[in-house]
């Protein structure tokens, strides 16, 4: 039976909203087509600003976790897949702590839990509009005003979750992953090889290769071109490379592993390895850490706009200050710590504020790292359980729990913290280098196209020899 929790999500299950599923299987070039069209969707409406509002000039709070989101300053894609993100992780915690009862073996439960999840995902939309709204993301807004971004950001929301639902039941892999992977893929063409002009003041043209292949066609300097003046954050060939190199460190710690001996009870002289990696959590750690921080920033923001906007408030002052013409975060106060400089020329003029700013997201991703072994699953027990009823054992061992639970217990909480500090490290000091699309975002990038390829081949896999299916899908 469904935990006390879950059956208060019973009554809606009936009134909410869902993608209704298909009736027989969809072929692959059925899912390539559905795909694309919740791609097409999405970047149009992440191009399609919100009536009633004027942002431009202003300063994006949430700019560092942008491409985690896969939102869009000032777009219909504003709040982009946070909700659904948001809403989710809570769920999770909340189901992976033991804190609510939920068997997804159960249909009933699973039901529930997919109709909590989808509750929670509105419910996070709701707030999130109204903290962008109060917050002073854009500007002091009238009521009508409000009311309408409000409108405009919830419908918004509404469709995000339709699509992801979508991609889940009629295309490939889920909306989430796929438009992560869309934000950061055109931030690095646009930043990287766009060929149209651009609005820096050097007059070139915007992409950093055409404008470096431009600047030596008409005879400047090698360094010149390279470094390419301009406006601050301009693309130029030092984000292009530094986005080369993280990449390349990505795909390569990505390959890092300790691999364990294992054998099959089962089938005798059957042997094969257990691969622990590197970076064990993948890029939870990193996602947990940028969600906090940003959500917090726009409290602060919030409680700025709402209760100190002239900066007159001392308690408050220690809190959050910020410039009302540009709304960047002033020095002295808490919110100015907890944004990312950006940039290393932002970084080198204020060090305190960057060794503070990355000791304090490296720690994160260091303490999430740990926490979410023990919450995901992870855990070197839950490890020897699984491994126990697949039934694998370890040669020269006892197949016990307690056994393997001791040979997984000597890796697994050492490469939870380096691999945590790691992705920290790598996501905040590529930021300084003016990575495209963030370090966060090359992390993500790389970890979702990985999972695409592996889907892409089960897919054509299953195509060709139907018979593959039970296996392969289960």
């Amino acid at each position: 039976m469904p935990g006390r929790f879950l059956n208060f999500f019973r009554p809606f299950s009936r009134l909410m909203f869902e993608v209704k599923k298909p009736e027989k299987k969809v072929s692959f070039i059925s899912k390539l087509l559905w795909t694309f069209f919740a791609l097409l969707i999405y970047y149009v409406m992440s191009e399609t600003p919100i009536y009633g509002i004027s942002y431009r000039g202003l300063y994006d709070p949430l700019i560092a976790a942008r491409v985690i989101f896969a939102s869009t300053h000032g777009t219909l894609m504003e709040l982009g897949i946070g909700p659904i993100v948001t809403g989710g992780l809570i769920l999770q915690l909340l189901v992976g702590s033991g804190i609510v009862e939920c068997d997804l073996s159960n249909p009933e439960d699973r039901a529930l839990y997919t109709t909590a999840n989808r509750f929670m995902s509105i419910l996070m939309t709701i707030f999130q509009a109204i903290v962008y709204i109060l917050g002073g993301v854009y500007g002091m807004l009238s009521i009508e005003a409000s009311i309408l971004v409000f409108i405009q950001l919830l419908a918004a929301g509404v469709i995000v979750i339709l699509l992801d639902e979508m991609v889940q039941k009629w295309g490939l892999g889920s909306g989430i992953s796929l438009f992560i992977l869309a934000g950061v893929a055109k931030q690095i063409w646009w930043f990287g090889f766009s060929p149209l002009p651009g609005i820096a003041n050097d007059g070139k043209l915007f992409g950093a290769l055409p404008a470096f292949i431009e600047g030596l066609v008409k005879g400047e300097d090698v360094v010149k071109a390279f470094m390419r003046s301009g406006a601050e954050n301009t693309p130029n060939m030092v984000g292009f490379i530094s986005t080369v190199v993280t990449f390349l460190v990505i795909i390569y710690l990505e390959g890092v592993r300790i691999e364990i001996p294992i054998s099959y009870a089962r089938f005798r002289g059957f042997r094969a390895r257990f691969p622990i990696k590197l970076l064990y959590v993948s890029v939870i750690p990193v996602i947990f850490t940028s969600a906090l921080l940003a959500n917090f920033f726009v409290g602060l923001r919030f409680i700025w706009a709402r209760f100190n906007p002239s900066n007159q408030d001392f308690w408050l002052n220690i809190m959050a200050q910020f410039n009302p013409e540009t709304m960047e975060p002033m020095k002295d106060c808490i919110a100015y710590y907890l944004s990312s400089p950006r940039s290393l020329s932002v970084a080198v003029e204020d060090p305190v504020r960057t060794i503070v700013y990355i000791a304090l997201f490296v720690s994160l991703c260091v303490v999430f790292s740990i926490m979410w072994i023990e919450v995901g699953g992870m855990g070197p027990k839950n490890v020897a359980e699984q491994l126990i009823d697949a039934g694998v054992q370890i040669p020269g061992r006892r197949r016990t729990v307690k056994s393997i639970e001791s040979i997984i217990g000597k890796y697994v909480p050492i490469v939870a913290v380096l691999g945590g500090a790691l992705i920290g490290l790598i996501a905040v000091v590529s930021d300084l280098f003016n990575v495209f699309g963030s370090g966060t975002g090359v992390l993500l990038s790389v970890d979702i196209a990985y999972q695409y390829y592996q889907l892409l081949v089960q897919e054509r896999v299953v195509d060709m020899y139907p018979a593959l299916r039970p296996i392969l899908e289960k």
